[in-house]
């Protein structure tokens, strides 16, 4: 009887165990690096002296609202040029050495992003 009992809980476990992962989505780490939109965004050179360059292929820059904090959180104000549909360039040369944050803000796709640089 302890066999059969036994028998019958493994079978039930083993069947739910092999439905769930049966039902599950599994994506891979780069399937999610690609879509995810942090991952799009290549803010460069950094460390940078003069200009800090913000591109992104999938999005365009147009609808993005850039602000420029120091590192204790104070908005900086700094000169912000369009170069194209889809990059940036701040220019960070009047500024202190040291680090700041990049806050990227898209009200069309709700996306909100925060990017550390170096300035030299």
């Amino acid at each position: 009887m302890k066999s059969t009992l036994y028998l019958l809980i493994l079978a039930v476990t083993f069947t739910t165990s092999v439905g769930w992962a049966q039902s599950q989505e599994f994506t891979s780490f780069t399937e999610r690096s690609a879509t995810d939109p942090t991952k799009s965004f290549q803010i460069f050179p950094n460390p940078t002296v003069d200009f800090i360059h913000i591109r992104n292929e999938q999005a365009d820059v147009h609808y993005l609202k850039l602000t420029l904090h120091n590192i204790i959180g104070n908005e900086m104000i700094v000169e912000v040029e369009v170069m194209d549909d889809h990059e940036l360039k701040v220019k960070v040369k009047d500024l202190s050495p040291g680090y700041y944050l990049i806050v990227l803000k898209d009200n069309l796709s709700k996306y909100k992003g925060t990017f550390k640089f170096l300035k030299r």
